[in-house]
């Protein structure tokens, strides 16, 4: 597996611009849109489970779940800015993700930030 698999974030073509700041150099927040949110929840793969639980057992990085936790960080990060994008912003500031254990039956990976519409200064 190349670093690709392990890789994340916002594409440079992207019509939304997300940033962990509250501000973005350069430009001016025209109006805030309000909280957007993409949430999604995986369950583990039974394969996975059962290599991570031997590889925890010797020690090391568990990469199946490794790779499962990016994609579907991603897949958060995707449902965000959809859901920007259709309430009219171009931006996200403030962005975060949050993850938990959902019942323990998968994992729940909420990606969430401000929605705001900005322009260049």
């Amino acid at each position: 597996m190349g670093i690709e698999d392990y890789g994340g974030g916002q594409v440079p073509t992207s019509d939304i611009l997300i940033v962990t700041t509250n501000d973005v150099p350069g430009h001016q927040v025209q109006q805030v849109i309000g909280e957007v949110f993409g949430l999604t929840v995986r369950s583990r793969h039974l394969g996975s489970q059962i290599g991570a639980g031997l590889k925890s057992m010797i020690g090391g990085e568990l990469k199946g779940l490794t790779k499962t936790l990016v994609e579907t960080r991603n897949q958060a990060m995707e449902r965000l800015m959809e859901q920007a994008r259709a309430r009219g912003a171009n931006a996200v500031l403030a962005f975060r993700f949050d993850v938990t254990e959902a019942a323990d039956l998968g994992t729940e990976v909420c990606a969430y930030g401000t929605a705001v519409v900005i322009t260049t200064t």
